[in-house]
C-alpha cells in the first residue's frame, strides 16, 4: 500500500484528499496543544496512589506495550511536545511543583542486570541526561481554527426559539443522534486577568460504554445542528475518541476541552450560555451521556 498520512481527528467516514488532510491534521494540532492551557487538559487527569481509577487504566496491554516499536517514538514525541507546550505562556504550569509527581519512581535494570530506582525528578532536565530537542518548523502554530457564522446562531439563541422541541434539556441519554443542549456558563465578560488565572472548560461528564467498544463523537459550540462545522471551524471544538479497549466491562469517564479562546473567537464573551452539540460518528447507541457542563479551572 501507498503511505498515508494519519488523520489525526479519527475521520473514518471519506477519504480526504492529501493536501486536506494535511491543513485539517494542522488545525487538529493547533486546537490539541495550543488551546489545552492547563496541564490537565493537554496530558490528561493526573493518576494518584490514593485515587481509584475506575477504569483501570494502565497504558493498555501494559506487560506487551513496549513490544510494539511505534511505543518508543511516541513516547519520546510525547515528551518533546510537552517540552513545546511549557514554553506557550498564557499561565501555563505544569506539575514541577507537585511532589506526588516529582518523587514518583520506577525500576530498572542496567545492562549488567543491577536493578536502579529512577524519579521523575532526575528526568526532568533533558541537558542533564546528555539531550536536547531539535527546534523545528511548527506549522501548526499558524494554522488556527477558522470561524464564520456564529452571529447568527447566537441571536437566534438569545430569542429564546433557537432549535425548538429538538433541544435536549434530561441526562442521562443515550448518543444515538445528533443532540444539542444549552449550558450555564459560571462567568461571562471575565477580565484578562481571570483568563490568566483560570481556563473555562467544557466537561461532558459520565460517558459510559463498553470497553470492546470503538467510539467517537465531535464536540461543537454555538453552531448550526443542520449544518455542522468541520475540524477546521472554531465551532468544531474536539472529537471524543476511545479505542477498543477487550473485555467486556464497562468504560465510565469524562472529556474536558478548553473553551476560552473558544468564546473569545467567536465573539460570545458576553453570553450567559453557550450551546454544546454532540454528534456521534462511531459506535450509535453505543455511548450513555452523563451530563455536560462549564467549570473554571485553575492554571496552577
Amino acid at each position: 500500500m501507498p503511505p498515508q498520512v494519519v488523520d489525526l481527528n479519527y475521520n473514518i467516514e471519506n477519504p480526504i484528499p492529501y493536501d486536506q488532510q494535511v491543513s485539517l491534521n494542522l488545525v487538529t494540532m493547533y486546537k490539541q496543544v495550543v488551546l489545552a492551557t492547563t496541564k490537565e487538559l493537554f496530558m490528561g487527569m493526573p493518576l494518584r496512589v490514593d485515587v481509584e481509577t475506575p477504569n483501570i487504566e494502565d497504558m493498555g496491554a501494559f506487560y506487551s506495550a513496549t513490544r510494539d516499536p511505534i511505543f518508543y517514538p511516541y513516547h519520546t514525541n510525547t515528551d518533546r511536545m510537552w517540552e513545546i507546550w511549557k514554553k506557550f505562556g498564557e499561565g501555563r504550569r505544569d506539575y514541577s511543583d507537585d511532589p506526588d509527581w516529582l518523587d514518583s519512581q520506577f525500576f530498572f535494570y542496567y545492562e549488567n542486570a543491577d536493578l536502579v530506582r529512577v524519579k521523575v525528578r532526575d528526568c526532568i532536565d533533558t541537558t542533564k541526561l546528555g539531550y536536547v530537542y531539535k527546534d523545528v518548523d511548527l506549522p501548526w502554530m499558524n494554522s488556527p481554527p477558522k470561524y464564520t457564522r456564529n452571529k447568527f446562531l447566537r441571536g437566534a439563541k438569545k430569542g429564546g426559539d433557537v432549535f425548538g422541541s429538538k433541544l435536549i434539556t434530561k441526562f442521562p441519554l443515550v448518543l444515538d443522534s445528533i443532540i444539542t443542549t444549552i449550558v450555564k456558563r459560571p462567568k461571562n465578560l471575565r477580565s484578562n486577568a481571570e483568563k490568566e488565572q483560570e481556563e473555562e472548560v467544557l466537561v461532558i461528564e459520565g460517558i459510559e460504554f463498553g470497553s470492546d467498544k470503538f467510539v467517537k463523537f465531535d464536540v461543537h459550540i454555538d453552531d448550526n445542528e443542520d449544518n455542522l462545522s468541520g475540524p477546521d471551524q472554531t465551532e468544531f471544538v474536539r472529537s471524543f475518541v476511545s479505542v477498543r479497549h477487550g473485555g467486556k466491562g464497562k468504560v465510565n469517564t469524562c472529556f474536558k476541552v478548553g473553551i476560552s479562546k473558544v468564546l473569545e473567537n467567536l465573539e460570545a464573551q458576553e453570553d450567559e450560555d453557550v450551546v454544546v452539540t454532540l454528534a456521534p460518528k462511531v459506535g450509535k447507541r453505543e455511548v450513555i451521556i452523563g451530563s455536560i457542563k462549564i467549570e473554571l479551572i485553575p492554571k496552577y
